[in-house]
């Protein structure tokens, strides 16, 4: 099913797609971003929704990359920022984003209704 989803967001270019290869040409890690606008802002945003590194590929810099190539596109793109959501218990992700120099949003709150 993630396949057929992800084959399909690029059949339809509705997103952007990264990916890191080792040197067999093998899919090690990749990420994908969604374009969004600002009405406050009057500038497009991207949304990192997804950023995966095989388990036997983490610790080598590879989500590191993933996250420069997101900020080269950004702006490139003229895009005024780039936003993503982490599990609170996301320990890898919530040491990796401000590394990255990715900030911690304390001022607002994010909603969701699920359509359930």
């Amino acid at each position: 099913a993630a396949s057929s989803f992800l084959k399909e967001r690029i059949e339809n270019a509705d997103s952007v797609i990264f990916v890191a290869e080792d040197e067999s040409k093998n899919l090690v890690g990749f990420t994908q971003l969604y374009p969004l606008f600002s009405s406050t802002r009057m500038k497009k945003l991207w949304l990192l929704n997804d950023l995966f590194v095989h388990s036997d590929f983490r610790g080598k810099g590879i989500s590191v990359a993933l996250i420069e190539k997101t900020k080269e596109l950004c702006q490139k793109t003229d895009a005024c920022a780039v936003m993503l959501e982490t599990a609170k218990s996301n320990k890898i992700g919530n040491n990796l984003y401000p590394r990255t120099g990715f900030l911690l949003n304390t001022e607002s709150n994010f909603y969701e209704w699920t359509n359930a």
